[in-house]
């Protein structure tokens, strides 16, 4: 562990005002692509992610109060500089926060799936929200869904291969953090452990040109 790494006021990124459109770049003193993890939890994909590839940047949005600290202390006890990390509503972040064209990947990995029907509008993968991501999303840049709920997955795909800004690509990408279609996520480990299936699907936005 680096004990001259990167503080905490560092690595924390509050969430912007309203009205206010960032460019994730921006919070690196470096250049860099710039990948964002939504739903990092306890930030081991993070964590293995930002030490592979030092050149890159990668941000991290949690919600849960207790895993947002825990990620951004697990970064400042690895002397991780290149993650930064977020509390806040990702959806909104997405849709009214992010500026056109400003990543390079989109990592979703176990979102909440909202089982109930009455909760079904809280789901973050809607066609809003999707719209909102290709628009981050550079030309070539991928996006890559992973959920444990076969009825959320079924809901997901159309709306990932029917857009068309985008199409499919291979899921298992080592240039990406995924070998042998895994990425080694808590949610992840503990769900195959319990046997349960698991949906992947990766996407990529078409060249401009293309559209």
């Amino acid at each position: 562990m680096d004990r001259n790494g990167p503080t905490i006021d560092q690595i924390v990124v509050e969430p912007p005002p309203d009205g206010v459109i960032v460019d994730p770049a921006d919070w690196f003193d470096t250049p860099g692509d710039v990948e964002l993890e939504i739903g990092c939890g306890k930030g081991g994909f993070l964590l293995k992610r930002a030490q592979a590839h030092p050149e890159k940047h990668l941000v991290g949005i949690e919600w849960a109060n207790k895993y947002y600290k825990y990620v951004a202390d697990r970064m400042r006890r690895w002397g991780v500089g290149n993650v930064r990390v977020m509390r806040t509503d990702a959806a909104h972040f997405v849709m009214r926060h992010l500026a056109p064209e400003c990543l390079w990947a989109l990592h979703i990995y176990h979102p909440d799936p909202w089982p109930k029907a009455r909760h079904h509008r809280r789901r973050l993968i809607q066609r809003d929200f999707v719209d909102a991501a290709v628009r981050a999303l550079r030309p070539g840049a991928r996006c890559a869904v992973q959920t444990d709920h076969a009825e959320y997955y079924q809901q997901i795909e159309p709306l990932l291969l029917g857009h068309a800004a985008l199409e499919p690509t291979a899921f298992d990408d080592p240039e990406y953090g995924v070998q042998n279609e895994t990425m080694a996520t808590n949610f992840e480990v503990k769900y195959v452990r319990e046997g349960r299936p698991i949906y992947r699907l990766a996407v990529v936005k078409c060249a401009t040109d293309n559209l």
